[in-house]
């Protein structure tokens, strides 16, 4: 029997008439990503450039986000053409790929998501998880319609060639980083810095300019409020280690006296 695939992220946003708004899974563990895919927030980015995610654990948290209604996003580790096949053939419908600064960058990704002729893309859908072993009709001819490309803005050459990236033929969604923009504005750290969230606003400018949805990542809940107001169509608004790392220091802080607090003041 024909299997039907999900709606692409590319999709959804376009569906949506408001922010979409989701989280970071970056513990590469599968229950953490099952316990946030049911959170009720709207979609998951499993993160393999920062994060100690595998292919293997990849996988797994795909299977396992299957099962709820949320939009698991696979940030790739880098612009790089196997990487991104192999996430694909995985069963990723929605991939990041991160540090593009150029429309030239742009379309590599691209190419990189298409099968022949229009594209780089190996063909392996009978092996792979991505064509449900050959169970998704017309699934080579179709694959395109299937799969959400988001590139990631994080550099000022970026935001300086946002209109010509979000124009290139393939890009559904763009996808700004603070946190390297910050760096690469020589305000390491300071991703609320004045003018790092003035260009951020240069690029929603440019973005929706070419009638491309746009993003932001923002965990300051201040900050992501003002991106919401200011048009974007997709946040992120926190990460799993994050959450967890906030939480239990609160208990420490909460239940373990000043005066016993050596082993915090350690680190």
């Amino acid at each position: 029997m024909p299997i039907r695939l999900d709606a692409s992220f590319h999709e959804q946003l376009a569906a949506s008439d408001r922010s979409l708004i989701g989280m970071w899974a970056c513990s590469g563990s599968a229950i953490v990503t099952e316990v946030a895919a049911g959170s009720g927030l709207d979609w998951l980015l499993i993160d393999m450039e920062h994060s100690a995610n595998s292919l293997e654990s990849v996988l797994l948290q795909l299977q396992v986000a299957a099962a709820y209604p949320i939009a698991p996003v696979v940030r790739v580790p880098s612009n790089d053409t196997v990487a991104i096949k192999q996430v694909l053939d995985l069963g990723a419908q929605n991939i990041i790929v991160p540090m593009v600064s150029s429309a030239d960058e742009a379309r590599a990704a691209v190419a990189a998501t298409r099968y022949p002729p229009e594209g780089v893309r190996g063909v392996g859908s009978a092996l792979a998880r991505s064509a449900r072993w050959n169970r998704v009709d017309r699934y080579l001819q179709e694959s395109a319609a299937h799969t959400s490309l988001t590139v990631q803005i994080e550099t000022a050459a970026g935001v300086d060639a946002a209109a010509e990236i979000a124009a290139v033929d393939g890009v559904d969604a763009v996808f700004v980083g603070p946190s390297d923009l910050s760096a690469s504005m020589g305000l390491l750290g300071q991703q609320t810095h004045p003018d790092v969230v003035a260009a951020v606003e240069r690029v929603f400018a440019a973005v929706k300019a070419a009638g491309t949805a746009v993003g932001v990542n923002a965990f300051d809940p201040t900050a992501a409020d003002g991106y919401i107001a200011a048009g974007a169509d997709f946040v992120a608004v926190g990460a799993d280690v994050a959450l967890l790392a906030r939480a239990s220091e609160g208990l420490a802080s909460r239940f373990i006296p000043v005066s016993d607090d050596t082993r915090r003041a350690s680190y």
